[in-house]
């Protein structure tokens, strides 16, 4: 059984993905998320043909197929809204196919700025976690655009796992983006920063965030918003007066995604 929802680096939850990282042995977690999948352009929302870490799930899978499965979707009140039960592969693209329809949108043009949130408690509860709403923003924002996030972060970065100490490791994004690429095996926690990098590569971000000090945002290479109007403003004098500007209230609940082709 499972839920169907767009997965930041594996395309969508569930199905095969039950399997593994589901049920497997960390050997296998760990070479599954391994830096050259994480750093592959079809590693990202809603794709999974071409996508190095979707394939290795699907090949895990059909070493122990299972003789059924029952997938559901949910809407924003976490009601049922779709119901793919039977034949695991077939089903789970059928939800898919579904949910991409539902939970994600096309856009036409890429934005200068980008609104998002991280879609409230529980999700905003740290750094770690909004690296998903980031990495949704970062999708249909262009090439040197910002991206203004508001993320309580009551937990800070946070410091138990491998994220702080990863981040602390590196001096800036690119760095930390071309070095991790180029590990051949996977650090815990070391997809989430590497996400972020490729994120801060292209992108200013601007953090709106109670939990998070000045030294956190510092460590994480992300600029202080003290007033999301103020920032706004000041990133509208950068760009000018025909910046286009996305806003994402739900943050990685709805993705967005270009409309022809991937950013």
């Amino acid at each position: 059984t499972g839920f169907i929802e767009p997965h930041f680096f594996a395309g969508f939850s569930g199905g095969p993905k039950l399997v593994l990282p589901g049920i497997a042995g960390i050997d296998s977690i760990m070479r599954n998320h391994r830096p050259v999948h994480i750093a592959h352009p079809h590693a990202t929302w809603g794709i999974t043909g071409g996508n190095p870490l979707w394939e290795e799930i699907t090949e895990a899978a059909r070493l122990c197929p299972p003789q059924f499965s029952c997938h559901v979707s949910l809407n924003e009140e976490k009601r049922i809204t779709g119901v793919f039960a039977g034949e695991l592969f077939a089903t789970h693209a059928a939800g898919c196919t579904f949910v991409k329809e539902h939970a994600m949108a096309p856009v036409k043009a890429p934005f200068d700025i980008v609104i998002t949130s991280n879609s409230g408690h529980p999700l905003d509860r740290n750094l770690y976690q909004t690296v998903k709403g980031l990495s949704a923003a970062a999708r249909i924002a262009a090439p040197g655009g910002s991206i203004i996030m508001t993320s309580a972060c009551q937990d800070g970065l946070p410091e138990t796992g491998g994220f702080a100490s990863i981040l602390e490791g590196f001096g800036s994004p690119v760095e930390a983006r071309n070095a991790l690429a180029e590990r051949e095996s996977a650090l815990p926690d070391q997809w989430q920063v590497q996400i972020l990098a490729q994120v801060l590569s292209e992108h200013d971000v601007f953090m709106y965030a109670d939990g998070l000090s000045d030294d956190d945002l510092s460590r994480a290479w992300i600029k202080r918003s003290r007033s999301i109007e103020e920032t706004l403003a000041g990133l509208m004098a950068r760009y000018g007066p025909q910046a286009r500007i996305g806003v994402l209230p739900e943050g990685p609940q709805v993705i967005p995604y270009m409309a022809r082709g991937e950013k």
